[in-house]
């Protein structure tokens, strides 16, 4: 379902506490700092649109994807209890197009490489690479997971260099799965 065209692409309101109470703040593009309208993030809705949110300011720490949807305790759906608070949102672009990556098996875009144009499960299984450790987005937008099929900690990619993950601030340092973020946000 789209958005009608009196509203935004992209909304995500974000509440103070659980079940969308409390104070809250809506917000239509990136956010490097929500501590100055919020006291913390306990719950959100995401009205239009796809975004990643982060447990620190300035998109950094632990990322979650979030696509349309309600979100009532943000601590229960990061399953971490590490995380008490989202501090951060990205909106992610939709992107219409060939979706294009390189993926490499040692920083600095060293060792084994391969192209990918859909979703990779288990890069060891297709590809027989035992880690990867940086990239190369051409084209569309990504999540990468530490874990096969699509699971553990995960990290968002735009159209960019990646030379090292270990060096963007992730405490695993590989990815061994990888999936494109298409326009069905």
């Amino acid at each position: 379902m789209s958005p009608s065209r009196s509203s935004p692409l992209f909304q995500i309101t974000f509440y103070e506490e659980r079940n969308f109470q409390g104070r809250s703040y809506e917000c239509m593009s990136d956010c490097s700092d929500m501590t100055s309208y919020l006291n913390r993030c306990q719950s959100c809705r995401v009205e239009s649109g796809c975004f990643m949110v982060y447990e620190r300011p300035n998109f950094m720490g632990m990322q979650f994807f979030l696509r349309r949807g309600e979100y009532h305790d943000m601590q229960r759906m990061m399953s971490t209890g590490m995380i008490d608070s989202i501090r951060s949102c990205r909106m992610i672009p939709f992107h219409r197009g060939q979706f294009r990556m390189k993926i490499y098996e040692r920083e600095n875009f060293g060792g084994q490489s391969n192209e990918l144009q859909d979703d990779c499960d288990n890069i060891m299984e297709r590809y027989r690479m035992s880690d990867c450790m940086s990239s190369h987005v051409m084209d569309g937008h990504w999540l990468m997971y530490e874990q096969p099929h699509y699971r553990g900690r995960m990290m968002y990619l735009r159209p960019g260099e990646y030379r090292s993950f270990r060096d963007m601030g992730m405490s695993s340092n590989r990815f061994m799965s990888m999936r494109r973020i298409t326009d069905m946000c």
